[in-house]
């Protein structure tokens, strides 16, 4: 096979890959953007406050280390979300019913109609898991636009590596002599 047609090829194939993977890192900035929009719209609607530094709700150690940085501020970005959920809500809600989760306690509450706490200790537990469940889901996309972000980054560096090798491919197939062979046991003398 002729040199100059080998390189033509192989630097069309790189043309092709720059282009993959230029818009590969389109694809996933742009999924990042609209991930983290999203989250942070949603999450800004709901209008949930950390309590304020020096708030006695952050004094207790299970809370306390966790949401101390985000004091004051209101929850918009999924790390804050995971922090709410595990920190705050979790324990808020291992304080109700002695810990027991919300099937636990609405198998006793079916077994038990008429008893007016157990029915109130579902309600707590069913709405706060669910809440916990909610802001859990928005960190986990949230971590997804943050890997989609990052997978961009590296397309992008890959699309600029994969150019600047795509050139010097086209560079050497005008530098290569027309009768240069490859793949062949046969060498061509070349003039210089």
């Amino acid at each position: 096979m002729q040199r100059q047609m080998f390189d033509r090829i192989v630097s069309w194939i790189g043309v092709v890959l720059t282009v993959a993977l230029a818009g590969a890192c389109a694809l996933l900035m742009w999924g990042h953007v609209f991930v983290d929009n999203q989250i942070h719209s949603q999450l800004a609607a709901q209008e949930i406050f950390f309590p304020a530094k020096g708030s006695s709700a952050l004094a207790p150690a299970a809370i306390g280390p966790y949401l101390n940085k985000y004091a004051g501020q209101q929850l918009v970005n999924g790390a804050q979300a995971e922090a709410w959920a595990d920190h705050f809500i979790a324990v808020h809600l291992s304080e109700v019913a002695g810990g027991k989760t919300y099937a636990q306690v609405s198998t006793e509450a079916q077994a038990d109609p008429t008893n007016t706490t157990l029915a109130n200790e579902v309600n707590t537990l069913f709405k706060g898991e669910t809440l916990r469940g909610l802001l859990l889901s928005a960190y986990a996309w949230w971590r997804v636009g943050q890997l989609a972000e990052i997978g961009s980054l590296v397309a992008g560096a890959l699309a600029v590596i994969m150019a600047g090798l795509t050139a010097l491919g086209f560079k050497h197939r005008r530098q290569v002599a027309p009768e240069a062979r490859i793949f062949t046991s046969e060498r061509v003398a070349t003039s210089s």
